[in-house]
């Protein structure tokens, strides 16, 4: 791989050893030049005071450094953060900071943690009817480094780093895009970001969502991780073939319900792995009691576990957000069927950054922390 054929987030230790030969400096420079981008949130050579000025120029010659540029942020009321980032081309796209995400499962048991939702593409191709991201069309896919920009742009203001509240960050993949249509660079931004020498994030603690790409659901159960590979979540959103095909125009093309729970049933699972199966209920849309019925039917065998989203408003979007009761139903349906059910408590939705919501909205009234 030569230097200038990926800018330096999206390398890992080895390939800036291999590629500093030809600059005239010796391989264990990779590693500290890693730790320097990784650890200490360097945003230039320059900036890198342990080498060499020389070395720094070769440095600044050979490889870009791009951050994204924080645009904007708005602030929820409830602590949530939604970042607009601007790329080097000026492609724009967003993440979300969640502190102290809650999940409700049965009786009293609650889990808490820091979470970072990001983006894999500018914009989406899926096209889901209920979503505020589908209506923006896909303009191109992220590089890994802007994957891991994102990332470390976070937690950079967040002031996480290694020692100091790094180890309870979770990182979702469920901003803007499909991670599996970005598949090798999804795939290498986690190889990065969970490099010891680097954020050391937990494969454990980092979940991929995707809306059903099957041939990549397959890939993705063979991929050599070499540090564990992270969690596995589908949007499943329907309970019939009819239902998804409305609501997920990709379904068909996916081989219908029986081609994805082919591809989930032959998922190789580790002893103490599920897959989670994000189900987002739309109101006199999917969220009766015999969508329930059907759901069960569906995950029948399967170890996995049910988000429930109550579906997160979108202007001009054809849908209604369910009565919490009715949610509750639901849930209450898919526990005594013996399924792992937890509602997804909606955060920062009066920001726009709920589940759904990320649309690089910019309206009056929302407070922009800046």
């Amino acid at each position: 791989m030569s230097a200038a054929s990926m800018a330096a987030l999206g390398l890992e230790p080895e390939e800036f050893a291999d590629s500093l030969r030809p600059l005239g400096m010796p391989r264990y420079r990779g590693e500290q030049i890693f730790r320097a981008l990784h650890q200490t949130y360097a945003a230039s050579w320059e900036a890198i005071a342990a080498l060499p000025l020389e070395d720094r120029q070769r440095l600044a010659d050979a490889y870009s450094v791009h951050w994204p540029e924080v645009a904007q942020r708005f602030g929820s009321t409830d602590g949530t953060v939604r970042y607009l980032l601007r790329l080097q081309d000026g492609a724009e796209v967003e993440a979300v900071y969640l502190p102290d995400e809650v999940f409700d499962g049965e009786g009293a048991s609650v889990r808490r943690r820091t979470t970072f939702c990001i983006s894999s593409q500018v914009g989406c191709a899926v096209n889901c009817q209920f979503c505020l991201t589908a209506t923006l069309g896909l303009t191109r896919s992220l590089t890994a480094a802007e994957i891991v920009g994102q990332v470390l742009t976070l937690l950079r203001e967040h002031d996480l780093r290694p020692g100091k509240g790094l180890d309870r960050v979770n990182l979702v993949f469920m901003g803007m895009g499909e991670p599996f249509l970005n598949y090798e660079a999804t795939v290498r931004a986690i190889r990065i970001l969970t490099r010891p020498e680097g954020a050391g994030l937990a494969p454990r603690r980092i979940t991929v969502s995707t809306s059903g790409i099957v041939d990549k659901i397959r890939r993705w159960g063979e991929e050599p991780f070499p540090r564990g590979r992270p969690r596995l979540a589908i949007s499943l959103n329907a309970s019939s073939d009819g239902q998804r095909q409305q609501l997920m125009p990709l379904h068909r093309g996916q081989g219908g319900m029986a081609g994805l729970f082919e591809a989930v049933r032959a998922f190789p699972l580790a002893s103490r792995e599920y897959i989670t199966f994000e189900y987002v209920l739309l109101a006199g849309v999917n969220d009766q009691m015999a969508d329930a019925d059907r759901v069960l039917a569906l995950l029948r065998g399967v170890r996995a576990k049910v988000n429930l989203i109550a579906w997160n408003m979108g202007p001009d979007l054809p849908f209604a957000t369910p009565e919490q009761n009715h949610v509750l139903a639901f849930q209450r349906r898919l526990m005594d069927g013996g399924m792992s059910t937890y509602i997804r408590r909606p955060r920062g939705r009066d920001i726009y950054a709920a589940c759904g919501q990320l649309k690089r909205t910019s309206l009056v009234g929302i407070p922009n922390v800046s």
